[in-house]
């Protein structure tokens, strides 16, 4: 039994084509590179850019195609479904790049959304800590102001997109005595001096997904990078992180919904006993929870 989805309108069901000839053509044949190098060669970002899928919902003004987030979930559909690991355009797209267009000021938008959108420039956001994961009110990189300059000192791991960044959206402590109140995000481009890339983290799946330890040692940036307003980090945080959770349960929904099929397509090929696995009534009994629970998804 299934239900006709009716959310994605004519424009989306024309990008999902879009995006999955791209990844077809540009990222199915690579995985296994991928997989050994531990990140997406950055051709394949300045592709997906060409094509038109990264930051589809920023304004065309900054370079974007003005899209909504039905696009994105396209998009995470897609990828999810092929079984393809290690692009993070989404996480750049949709998670970091809303917040430079939501809170940058002109001259920031200006200056990096454009190259967000080509795939010159990748993003990443550096939240989690060695002491500090999911609880951000203990994070305690710190970015100290000295005129017109922050200098920052710390360490963050588990920063996808860490290893290819070419600007992170910092997590950091302009106040560190006031705690979730003294928080701030701040830009900081990788090649300031003082900031270095660590270690390819080694995982037990996603292979080709760019997770890396990143460490600011007294690192300069200008108060002009500033994101937003001091001490409202935290607040900008509890905003954005729910469309990231969304984005996680759309990528989940549509791989389960591929492994059931896989598995459908397995237990009708393969003989046991003189008839397919299919044929026994276990089988259908186990494929049946599955797909009630795939469904249940959905419908929530």
């Amino acid at each position: 039994m299934s239900f006709p989805r009716t959310l994605f309108r004519d424009d989306h069901e024309a990008y999902r084509e879009t995006v999955r000839r791209f990844v077809a053509r540009e990222c199915l044949p690579r995985q296994a590179e991928w997989d050994e190098a531990g990140r997406v060669d950055r051709e394949t970002w300045l592709k997906a850019g060409r094509e038109g899928l990264l930051c589809t919902a920023i304004s065309p003004d900054y370079g974007g195609a003005g899209g909504d987030f039905g696009h994105c979930a396209v998009l995470v559909e897609e990828v999810a479904r092929s079984g393809v690991s290690g692009p993070g355009f989404h996480l750049h797209s949709d998670i970091i790049a809303p917040y430079i267009e939501r809170l940058g000021t002109e001259a920031q938008k200006q200056q990096w959304l454009p190259r967000c959108a080509s795939g010159e420039t990748i993003l990443a956001i550096a939240m989690s800590e060695p002491g500090a994961g999911s609880d951000l009110k203990a994070i305690r990189t710190t970015a100290r102001r000295e005129g017109d300059e922050y200098v920052i000192s710390g360490a963050k791991t588990f920063i996808s997109n860490g290893l290819n960044c070419d600007l992170v959206v910092l997590v950091a402590k302009t106040q560190p005595e006031l705690g979730a109140k003294g928080t701030s995000l701040i830009l900081v481009e990788a090649d300031r001096p003082g900031f270095r890339k660590g270690r390819k983290l080694d995982k037990m799946g996603l292979k080709a997904a760019d997770t890396a330890e990143l460490f600011f040692d007294d690192v300069r940036v200008p108060a002009s990078n500033l994101l937003g307003e001091e001490g409202q980090g935290f607040s900008y945080l509890m905003t954005e992180l729910a469309q990231e959770r969304l984005i996680i349960a759309i990528g989940a929904a549509a791989k389960l919904e591929a492994m059931l099929a896989e598995t459908l397509r397995y237990t009708k090929e393969r003989i046991v006993f003189g008839k397919p696995l299919f044929d026994f009534q276990n089988t259908r009994f186990k494929l049946a929870e599955i797909k009630a629970r795939a469904t249940a998804v959905r419908m929530m």
